[in-house]
This record gives structure tokens, sequence and C-alpha cells, in this order.
């Protein structure tokens, strides 16, 4: 844990109760707000703004995607705007408000800028409208994982919490259900960098490594999105932090370090990191919490992956920071069954297991579910988001690679030292990679890149290589009866 960090004693829940809040004001958001871009977040963006009586202007640069919501909510919509359009709707508005996603390469953020027109985000708006707890979780990777399991510890010690933001339901719209007393928020770096400000009552922050640089200008801008997470947090706020990342760790020791009033918890595997103690660590096969409080065995876990034990631990240290108790963290971790396509077994033939961790869309997302294993048939590639895959060359578990998508030749190039081919379907990757593993081994889907190549989305992926590995098990079943 970097310098000055354990100056505020860990306390539970004081996040809740410890801070005095101005409570929301929506006279901070402009009488009208232009929407760039209208896919998911954003047309919530527009039935909130509605209504609650501001006036609305609509752009998207498909075409026609949110000309049916505009018609329904009677706001104008300007399909595919050039610059002079974009800048008289710019010109005509109080702020902006631009979709998740969209690249920093925009025209509407030089325009903005020109004009002086502010930029919202969802969670400028939903802080205007509503005053109850966020507890904030971006990284690269893991986001969603904890995210529920926060969630999920929460709700077990009796705290009515909602898990939003970067998930299914957008945080404009979690605010209209009064059930819950917070909301842990999944951040993702497209909203944070568009947030003018955002003060989570807890902030965690997983993990830092290349991502999404087909959006963002560079790497650095992607790690300045990141570190807003603790930018403007209040007195009475937590900063959870990976003392095992060296980038989380030292924007740690930057922005949190001696400011007044804002605790930090730290988690890592280890009990130690640098000589400093760890908050939320393992030992002996047991993960603790502050003061030596034992929470529950890791042999209590759905896994026992590496990745899989550190998200346990920051759930745990976000939750505690929630104000849930140790009995409930352990219980909420223990029930707790993993989700879709994050190093799932899917099937089992002639020793070999195959898993699909579709959800591994970076390089650091690969090598950390490869670090669970001892001997790998890796199937990965896709669409490359202008990442480094040679990230992934590294693994000396890998003993085979087959490689998908466009990014096919980029895996492949790197792995020269055992055997590689590439594959044109998912069907044929599956079958190869069955062939080169033996008994003992894991075939593992982490393509270290995005899905939409092939497919719609990773859950798209996952699903298909699940079905591939189902039809090649059958065809092993039959074979054996016959």
């Amino acid at each position: 844990m970097p310098e000055g960090l354990t100056d505020v004693p860990p306390e539970r829940g004081t996040h809740l109760s410890g801070r005095s809040d101005p409570g929301p004001d929506s006279s901070l958001i402009p009488e009208r707000v232009a929407l760039v871009g209208m896919g998911v977040t954003n047309r919530a963006v527009a039935r909130a703004l509605v209504a609650r009586g501001h006036d609305v202007v609509g752009t998207d640069d498909g075409g026609s995607a949110g000309a049916e919501l505009a018609e329904e909510l009677g706001f104008e919509f300007f399909a595919q705007p050039d610059a002079p359009t974009l800048a008289g709707v710019l010109g005509r508005s109080g702020a902006y408000v631009a979709t998740p996603g969209l690249a920093d390469s925009h025209p509407v953020f030089e325009l903005a800028r020109e004009l002086q027109i502010p930029g919202l985000s969802e969670f400028d708006l939903a802080a205007a409208w509503d005053q109850r707890a966020l507890l904030a979780v971006t990284g690269t990777n893991g986001k969603t994982t904890v995210a529920m399991l926060t969630e999920a510890m929460l709700e077990r010690c009796g705290i009515a919490t909602a898990a939003v933001g970067n998930l299914d339901v957008p945080l404009v719209n979690a605010i209209d259900d009064p059930r819950p007393s917070c909301f842990v928020v999944e951040a993702s770096s497209f909203r944070l960098a568009r947030s003018a400000h955002f003060s989570p009552r807890v902030g965690t922050w997983l993990n830092f490594s290349p991502d999404h640089l087909d959006v963002h200008r560079d790497l650095q801008a992607y790690r300045r999105a990141k570190e807003r997470i603790w930018l403007e947090q209040d007195p009475g706020s937590t900063a959870v932090h990976n003392s095992e990342d060296p980038i989380v760790s030292a924007a740690a020791a930057e922005i949190v370090a001696g400011r007044d009033g804002v605790r930090s918890l730290s988690f890592a595997l280890a009990s130690s990191v640098e000589g400093r103690t760890v908050d939320f660590h393992e030992s002996g096969g047991v993960l603790f919490g502050p003061d030596g409080t034992e929470l529950l065995g890791v042999s209590d876990l759905w896994s026992n992956l590496p990745h899989d034990r550190r998200n346990v631990l920051a759930a745990a240290a976000t939750a505690w920071a929630g104000g849930a108790e140790p009995e409930g963290i352990a219980q909420a971790a223990a029930e707790f069954s993993g989700l879709p396509h994050r190093v799932q077994l899917v099937g089992e033939s002639d020793g070999v297991r195959f898993f699909d961790d579709s959800k591994a869309t970076t390089p650091h997302a690969t090598l950390s579910a490869l670090e669970g294993f001892d001997r790998v048939v890796l199937i990965a590639g896709g669409r490359n988001k202008g990442l480094d895959l040679s990230e992934m060359h590294s693994a000396e578990n890998v003993v085979a690679v087959v490689g998908i998508g466009e990014a096919a030749g980029d895996v492949l190039a790197g792995f020269g030292r055992v055997p590689a081919e590439e594959a044109d379907s998912m069907a044929v990757a599956v079958r190869r990679a069955a062939d080169l593993a033996v008994g003992g081994d894991v075939v593992l889907l982490s393509p270290g890149c995005a899905s939409f190549d092939w497919y719609g989305s990773y859950g798209e992926r996952g699903d298909d290589f699940a079905s591939e590995v189902r039809n090649l098990v059958a065809d092993g079943e039959r074979r054996s009866r016959s």
C-alpha cells in the first residue's frame, strides 16, 4: 500500500452516514440538452430528461437510430449530421451527453470546446436527481464480477442495493426505483471520461492495462479516465485499490494519499506489498479483512483461480466500505457461482477440460485466465482494439494455440515455439484445439480481442464455443458406444 494510505482507519459503512450531502439539485442540468449518439444509455437518458421536463435534441452518426424514440417522445432528431448541423445543435443547447464509447476523435468534442458547451454523463444527471450512495467499480478487467459480488454481499447484510451503470440497467433508469438505499455502479472508462463531476462514496479501482485504444486518444487518456474514480471524492468517501497493480497503486499514492477525510482500503493476494500491510488479503488458503478479520476459506469459493480470488477480495473491500458485515460478505461469496463467459467450464472430453473465457477482450485478461492453469491449448483472436497482442506470447503454460478472426495472424505470430494453427470458424477451432490437447490439458477460449468480426457480442462468441464443445463431446460419446 502506498505511503499515507493507512492514516485513516478502515471503518465499515462510514461512507453511508459520515458525509454531509447537499442533496440532489436538478437546477444543475440546463433546460436543453443535446444527445450525441442514440445507443442504449442515451435512449435511457432521453427518457429521463423528457420525463423531468427538459428539452432534448438527438443526433446519431449511424442514421435512423433514435428516430423512432424521438417521434415517441417528441424531440428533434438529426441523422448523420454534418459538422455545421452538429455545431448548430450544440449551439442551441446548454450541455451535451455523448453516448458511451464515442471515440475521442469525434468532432463533437472539438466543437463543444470551441462553443464552450459543457459535456455531461449519465452519472452527472443521476447525481443531480438522486442523492443515494454510489459505490463505483472500475478497472480493465473484472468490473462486472466485482459489481455483482458487491451487490450480493450488501444484500446479504440487509442493505437494499442495485448493480447498475455499464450493465443491463443504466444509472439514470435505476434511480426511478425507490427500493435501493445505494447503487453499485460499474464505471466504464467511457462514462468516467465524460463525467463533469463524479464523486462516489466508494471508488474501487481493480487493475489497469491497455484497452479501448480504438476509442480513447491514447493510453494516457485511458488512464486519466480511470483516475476520475477518485479525483473528486469528498470527505467521508473511501478509495479501494489493488496494491499489486503498479499503475493503480501509484495513482492511489498521487491522488488519495494525504487528502483529508478520504479513507482507503487495499486488497491483494499477498498480505504485504513492499513492506506495507494489505487490508484485504489471502493467507494460508483463507481470505482476511482488516485487523485479521477472517472472512472465508478459498475452498468455499466457486473458483480458486487467482483472478477470481482477487475479485472476491476487491468486492469484500467495497462492500465493507458500504457497511457490510464479515458474515454477510462470507455468505455471499460462498453462494456466488460466477458469471457466464468468464473462465466457465463448458465441457470435458478424453480428460481435456474446455473453458469459455470469451469475456477476455484484452491480452491482460487472457494472461489473468492463463494464470490459473498448468497446460493450455489457447484459442485466441478476433477484432483487435488497437492493443499490443504480443503480451499474450509471454505465457509459458501455453502448449498450443489456435488463432481465430481478423487478428488470428497477429496472435499466432509470436507463438513460434508451440504448435500454432489458424481456424476459419469456431467449429474448426474447437476440433483443432481438441486434437492438439492431451489428457490433463485445458482448452481455453480466451480471445484477447473483441468479438465483432464474427459475432455480435462476446456472449454470442462464448455460446458458439460452448455449442461446438457440446457437439465434440456428443461425437466422442457416440464413437465410444459404437
